[in-house]
């Protein structure tokens, strides 16, 4: 192997912050509440320890993201710019200054209780500013902060090198994505959403890796899965469960990629400049020492701790600042949507027949569900809880995981990042998925039931 130019101290630069990374990000540890993964119990350490206080936090947060838009809205372009990761942040279009205004004032009124309760109540803007806020706030804290250790210290490069035989033919994707799939399966969809998004701004993928990445292999979280099993009080069938899930996943996997929305996505990177990806291996290497090479060749650009932290903590800002008034302000409307009118029953109404079809028993009740996920991953499984066939709420808990995007979460992330997907390209996505993981779901409930 041609490492001649390489030092000790190169190999130990990859080696030591890449096992971290995968520690902290990838390794099962079990808990008393189950498997997961070190990240996350990090994040409900700190959830626990700020229990009383992450509603205010989150509040303070979403409300100052808001003023300091309005301030670099007012004063123009030119704000904030002796530092650019600010400008960047605060300086956006003028939908996404109505945005931050929105969820600023639905904190406030949630926090306060005031106004309508089909704002503040407590399956509406309680569970975001009480609930998934407090996951989003913690989680962001430290998968943040931790993200470069898989990003920046050459365990991308080594992954993707590997993993360019498979990803590519089945995928068309290049290895690396094999890492943020990875990520967000044992740690959390909103990781790997995370990875995609830096990915990308980095100049690694083309806009429509990206997009196929996010919206098809920021996959939900082994952790969240075992959440919405226990919701529908089947635990006792985890294990064919989340074998269903990864079937109809990779099932969807192979699909989507290769129609619209995401076949039509520009294979052209962020600025046109750049070169993305070298995938030859070239002459006297073989897929393994090129791939350590170029882990070797990454981590030897990373020479200083304060940027490490630097950067950390931009990434704990970036998703603070740019993600949680997203999933407020889009997450809060979807739920009072769900909560307070027809809209979702109607839109259930062409799935009757085909349920009944299927012969999924209480198919009007479960008709209900499957489009309400798009607004809450966790609507399906909380409305399904009451049907009283096993195989009936089976098939709605792993239709809502296989879904994907909900815009309490995953889709408001999506939004809110650089991976160029809009509102519509989501709701079709959804729509696409739910069809193609549907049937694949209910043949083998049938098997199982």
């Amino acid at each position: 192997m041609k490492n001649n130019s390489y030092e000790m101290s190169n190999h130990l630069k990859f080696i030591i912050p890449s096992l971290l990374g995968i520690f902290l990000f990838m390794t099962p540890v079990g808990t008393d509440g189950g498997m997961t993964i070190p990240i996350a119990v990090l994040a409900n350490w700190i959830q626990e320890l700020l229990v009383n206080q992450l509603s205010a936090i989150m509040m303070i947060i979403i409300t100052l993201t808001a003023i300091m838009t309005i301030v670099a809205w007012l004063l123009g372009k030119e704000a904030f710019s002796k530092t650019p990761f600010f400008q960047q942040l605060f300086h956006v279009s003028i939908f996404w200054v109505i945005t931050r205004i929105l969820a600023a004032i639905f904190a406030i009124m949630v926090y306060f209780r005031i106004g309508p309760e089909a704002i503040h109540g407590p399956a509406t803007g309680q569970l975001l500013l009480g609930d998934l806020l407090h996951v989003l706030f913690a989680v962001f804290l430290f998968a943040g902060l931790f993200l470069p250790l898989l990003m920046n210290y050459g365990l991308l490069d080594l992954f993707g090198t590997l993993m360019t035989k498979v990803m590519r033919p089945l995928f068309k994707l290049p290895g690396r994505g094999s890492i943020d799939s990875l990520a967000s399966w044992i740690g959390d969809g909103t990781i790997g959403v995370l990875l995609t998004s830096k990915q990308y701004e980095g100049g690694y993928y083309t806009k429509r890796e990206a997009a196929v990445i996010g919206t098809t292999f920021s996959v939900v979280s082994i952790t969240f899965t075992l959440v919405v099993i226990s919701e529908v009080d089947l635990m006792h069938m985890f294990i064919p469960f989340y074998l269903t899930v990864i079937a109809a996943g990779f099932v969807a996997a192979l699909i989507m990629p290769r129609i619209p929305p995401l076949s039509t996505k520009a294979n052209t990177y962020i600025t046109e400049a750049e070169g993305g990806i070298e995938e030859d291996i070239p002459e006297g290497y073989n897929t393994l020492t090129f791939g350590y090479k170029k882990a070797l060749d990454r981590s030897k650009k990373e020479t200083s701790i304060t940027k490490f932290f630097k950067e950390g903590g931009q990434n704990i800002l970036d998703m603070w600042m740019g993600v949680a008034p997203i999933v407020m302000a889009f997450g809060l409307i979807a739920l009072i949507i769900a909560e307070y009118t027809p809209v979702f029953t109607w839109l259930g109404l062409p799935f009757i027949p085909l349920l009944e079809l299927m012969q999924v028993p209480y198919a009007q009740a479960a008709s209900e569900t499957i489009l309400i996920g798009f607004a809450d991953m966790f609507l399906p499984a909380i409305i399904g809880s009451s049907i009283e066939a096993e195989i009936t709420r089976f098939i709605i808990a792993a239709l809502s995981v296989t879904q994907l995007i909900y815009m309490s979460e995953v889709g408001g992330l999506l939004l809110g990042s650089k991976v160029p997907v809009s509102f519509k390209d989501l709701f079709i996505i959804f729509l696409l998925r739910t069809l193609i993981t549907l049937p694949i779901i209910t043949l083998i409930a049938h098997m199982l039931f």
